[in-house]
């Protein structure tokens, strides 16, 4: 978020500070439920496809609740997703009116993906106990290529304020003549979309695996909690280094594309060679720089691989075109958490892979399963970080280099955008606690079917629910476990 002091120092609409509050604050909230409508139903199906191919009933239970969890998850996204696709014509009008047409498609892909994604969502669940085991398996492998469809739609549009193209200005400057394939593949396209994609996945992979994490740190050691951390945390350990080098090659792609932005993330003021690395510090309006650790010559090396690499400053652009240096620290500390949280992910995988190689067998260490635990939260910093660094590190653009966002913030009166902010974070947080007074009371039912406790009996049936443990004996779907699991665990789920 940007401070008030920077708005007023260029000389901003009054009402353009609460709306990017506005949306700032739900742009932050629903991201946090991206990776799981993203990578979740991939993950849940691993572990489905696991449970079929073994003939492992305890796959096939955490696959079933996971399936639970992710139909949850999407009814709150159902929320959080509406409010952001109406806050774009209402707050930003300037922009949906002049360059809807040729950007739009990417939310109309992203509305179709989002319709099918519920349909292939219900049938899903449905088909537990009333569809033959692979059957049920195979309707549910488009569910994941729905959740990337989406995500190409909203990354289509985002990677297109970055790097406009598909269109020619007329002389009352309209864009004229859209090109769609131009404008949905731009430059920054491939790099956004797959960087973004193995993002969600492996923030999803460390939070479901952190959850299995706690239960081992509390003593459940069964199979149960084994298996639901196993499968997970290895697709996040597995794409971990994987994202840091697409994560690098997009910080490239930003630095040939989009030379300001990569000058503020890198809070680089005058165009020079030999340009040191700061990790942190803060960039002061006179182009000096507080604290931090200075890497000699290293930015350079990162972005031409060679020390003589010439790297564009903020100064090559007047003032007005180019991030303040409040808006440029806050970029730069982003990208700086979201490279830091990256590296020790990395660590943590070969700590895993290690122990793999030479033991067949998890870390013992509890100090691993902390760090694990850890893991799935600082993925969700690490989301937010690589969002704000897209967002700030563009400033003062909405269009890049075409449309400001001060040109395209609504006429609406500041007063009315704090009070909806005010109205927007009561529902949110409603929402939101719904949405976790839900998933534990599903994981307490779980836990007392697995415990075999005697309350169990006092819970009312759930026949005719799609989640949650069944009053009635579940049937084998797919046999018993060839690796002596069962359906019902004990340790209870975490």
């Amino acid at each position: 978020m940007l401070s008030t002091a920077a708005l007023l120092a260029n000389n901003a609409p009054a009402q353009l500070l609460p709306a990017r509050e506005l949306m700032a604050f739900t742009l932050a909230s629903h991201i946090l439920l991206v990776p799981f409508g993203v990578a979740l139903p991939f993950i849940t199906l691993l572990m489905h496809h696991r449970g079929l191919r073994r003939n492992d009933a305890v796959a096939l239970q955490l696959a079933r609740r996971w399936s639970a969890v992710m139909a949850v998850q999407f009814a709150v996204g159902v929320v959080t997703g509406s409010v952001l696709s109406f806050e774009f014509g209402l707050l930003w009008p300037g922009m949906m009116g002049r360059w809807g047409d040729v950007f739009g498609l990417g939310f109309g892909i992203e509305g179709w993906a989002f319709f099918l994604e519920a349909v292939l969502i219900a049938i899903y669940l449905y088909g537990w106990r009333r569809l033959k085991p692979w059957t049920h398996f195979w309707l549910a492998v488009p569910l994941p290529l729905a959740a990337l469809m989406g995500a190409f739609g909203i990354i289509a549009a985002n990677s297109w304020m970055n790097t406009p193209q598909g269109f020619r200005l007329d002389a009352q400057g309209k864009p004229v003549d859209v090109d769609v394939r131009q404008a949905i593949f731009t430059p920054m396209f491939g790099p956004e979309y797959w960087h973004f994609v193995v993002a969600m996945l492996l923030t999803a992979g460390y939070v479901v695996a952190g959850v299995y994490a706690v239960g081992w740190l509390r003593g459940r050691r069964d199979r149960y909690h084994r298996l639901g951390f196993t499968v997970p945390f290895t697709v996040a350990a597995i794409l971990t280094p994987v994202q840091f080098m697409l994560g690098d090659s997009a910080a490239r792609a930003v630095f040939h594309k989009q030379p300001t932005k990569f000058a503020a993330t890198e809070i680089v003021w005058k165009t020079d060679t030999h340009v040191p690395e700061y990790m942190f510090g803060r960039l002061n309006s006179d182009g000096t720089i507080s604290g931090g650790l200075k890497i000699p010559q290293l930015d350079s090396i990162l972005a031409g691989f060679k020390p003589s690499t010439k790297v564009t400053g903020l100064t090559s652009v007047p003032a007005s075109d180019r991030p303040t240096a409040v808006q440029a620290t806050i970029a730069h500390w982003a990208f700086d958490i979201m490279v830091t949280i990256g590296s020790l992910l990395i660590l943590l995988a070969l700590w895993y892979a290690w122990s793999w190689w030479r033991h067949r067998d998890n870390p013992h260490s509890r100090w691993f399963y902390r760090c694990a635990a850890v893991a799935g939260a600082a993925c969700l910093v690490t989301v937010e970080c690589g969002w704000i660094t897209t967002e700030v590190g563009r400033q003062p653009w909405i269009v890049y280099r075409h449309m400001r966002v001060s040109e395209a913030v609504t006429s609406t009166g500041a007063g009315s955008l704090w009070a909806m902010l005010g109205i927007v974070m009561a529902v949110y947080v409603t929402v939101f606690g719904a949405f976790l007074a839900v998933v534990l009371k599903m994981r307490t039912r779980w836990r007392i079917a697995d415990e075999g406790s005697a309350a169990r009996a006092d819970l009312p049936p759930e026949s005719d629910t799609p989640y949650g443990p069944r009053s009635e004996p579940e049937p084998t779907a797919a046999g018993t476990s060839s690796e002596g699991g069962s359906g019902h665990t004990s340790g209870g789920a975490s």
